[in-house]
């Protein structure tokens, strides 16, 4: 009798997806990579005066200055946590969770004076808002641009007609609405009824609902933690 598929297709941006892939690894799944965003990192015109800095994605972090590196940095989640801390960002605290989570650890433990919010293009302004009505003094700087990518990547377009997928693990509702108009492009959608689709929030559930998925599962926490306890 033939084992069953041990892929997990992973859709992030490739430095995450690669960290992902290596804790898929040694769980002893095999991680078939799927970037849906392509990541471009920005220069923007630094502020004089931070004293903290804030993150809403580990994409951010390598358009960060070297001379930041000592500066309180607050990430939304364990993983953008960690990316910092290997670029040499020696204080860096995680949120654990989402925006409001980051939020709230901001409002208690940031100093006082100027935070930098980097953010990917077009994104963070809710969090700004949100600091400011605290009363906090916030830069935000757009540090990269996440581009959709125009097809499927070729391995997981082979690894989904191969049969050799158990499962696929979306990370934002962004990366899930990519991915369903790009298997539909390819005429891939009757493949997904195979898989299993991990979803790390409502809205990414929400836009995976356009696929009959053998099951589409919800993490309890929005944090990689949770979403592979999903896995089969």
């Amino acid at each position: 009798m033939p084992s069953a598929p041990r892929g997990v297709l992973i859709t992030r941006p490739q430095a995450e997806a690669e960290s992902t892939a290596a804790r898929l690894t040694a769980l002893g799944w095999t991680p078939v990579l799927a970037p849906m965003l392509t990541i471009r990192l920005l220069t923007p015109i630094w502020p004089e005066s931070i004293a903290a800095l804030a993150l809403t994605s580990g994409n951010a972090v390598p358009a960060l200055p070297r001379h930041l590196r000592n500066l309180p940095l607050f990430a939304v989640g364990d993983a953008t946590a960690t990316r910092a801390r290997t670029a040499g960002f020696t204080m860096a605290r995680s949120a654990g969770a989402d925006a409001d989570a980051l939020a709230a650890l901001i409002a208690a433990e940031a100093p006082r004076g100027p935070i930098l919010l980097a953010v990917g293009a077009g994104r963070g302004g809710d969090l700004a808002t949100r600091l400011r009505a605290a009363g906090r003094e916030v830069h935000l700087r757009a540090v990269y641009t996440a581009d959709p990518v125009p097809a499927l990547p070729e391995p997981a377009v082979r690894a989904l007609r191969a049969a050799t997928l158990t499962a696929a693990l979306f990370f934002s509702a962004e990366t899930a609405r990519i991915f369903m108009a790009r298997a539909a492009a390819a005429d891939l959608l009757p493949a997904l009824a195979a898989l299993r689709a991990c979803a790390i929030s409502r809205r990414a559930v929400v836009a995976l609902q356009g696929a009959a998925w053998r099951e589409l599962r919800q993490a309890a926490h929005p944090t990689q933690d949770a979403m592979l306890t999903l896995l089969p």
